[in-house]
């Protein structure tokens, strides 16, 4: 949770805000190959990459 702390107020003081929908993304991205690794649907999920 500290990081998560830390990296808010990095992108409060530094005005840096449009990098928060680009780390989200990110994260998204990374749950579901996480979580699809060795499921059914990971051929159909390694076809958007």
């Amino acid at each position: 949770m500290e990081f998560i702390s830390e990296l808010w107020g990095f992108l409060r003081a530094r005005k840096k805000f449009w990098l928060l929908p680009i780390i989200l993304v990110l994260l998204l991205f990374g749950v579901l190959v996480v979580l699809t690794s060795g499921s059914a649907v990971a051929p159909f999920i390694y076809t958007l990459f």
